[in-house]
C-alpha cells in the first residue's frame, strides 16, 4: 500500500530537492544545471543530442514555473504552478529527457545502474535511488519503462502518492 502525503507536502518534498542550495528558492541556474549533473553522472557527452533535447525541455520548464519571471521560482509560485497541466505539458518532456540520457543502452529502460545514477545525480540518496527502483520494478525483471517511470512522478505530483516518491523521501541505508 503506498503512503499518500497531501499534494502541497508532496509539492515541499520536490521544492526542497530543486533548491539544491537551500536558500528557499530555486535559481535558474540550480534548474538549468540538472541535465549538465544527469549527463555528467552519467558519463555522456557535452555534444550529446540527448543532452541539448534535456536542456531545452527544462528551459521550457523554468520558464513556465518562474511566474513573475525574475530568474527565481519561490515555493507559492511552484505550487501554484505545480499539477496536471504543467507536468503534462512541461515536465514530462524534462523528466523524459532524463530518464533517455540515464537510458545508456536506449532499449527503453532503466536498470537499476542507471536508475540509481540518474536519481543520486538529481539529489537523491543512493540508498533512496535503490529502494524506488525495487518499489519500481514490480515484475522483477530488473528494468523500470520510461512510462511506468513517469506515471510515478505525476502520481507524487499530483495526487501525493507514489512508491517510487515514497522510498526516494525515506530514509533508507
Amino acid at each position: 500500500m503506498r503512503a499518500r502525503v497531501d499534494t502541497i507536502t508532496a509539492k515541499r518534498h520536490i521544492f526542497s530537492m530543486l533548491d539544491v542550495d537551500g536558500d528557499g528558492v530555486i535559481s535558474r541556474q540550480e534548474y538549468l544545471a540538472r541535465p549538465e549533473l544527469a549527463a555528467k553522472a552519467l558519463g555522456s557527452a557535452g555534444d550529446d543530442p540527448l543532452l541539448a533535447v534535456a536542456r531545452t525541455a527544462h528551459e521550457r520548464v523554468f520558464t513556465s514555473m518562474d511566474a513573475d519571471q525574475d530568474g527565481r521560482v519561490t515555493f507559492t509560485e511552484y505550487a501554484a504552478w505545480a499539477g496536471e497541466a504543467a507536468f503534462d505539458d512541461v515536465c514530462r518532456p524534462a523528466l523524459g529527457s532524463l530518464f533517455d540520457l540515464a537510458d545508456t543502452d536506449s532499449d527503453g529502460h532503466l536498470d537499476r545502474e542507471e536508475f540509481t545514477a540518474l536519481r543520486h545525480a538529481l539529489g537523491n540518496p543512493a540508498g533512496n535511488a535503490r529502494a524506488a527502483f525495487d518499489a519500481l520494478d514490480e515484475d522483477g525483471d530488473g528494468r523500470i519503462d520510461r512510462d511506468a517511470y513517469l506515471a510515478q512522478i505525476r502520481s507524487f505530483v499530483t495526487e501525493g502518492s507514489s512508491s517510487m516518491a515514497q522510498a526516494l523521501h525515506t530514509h533508507h541505508n
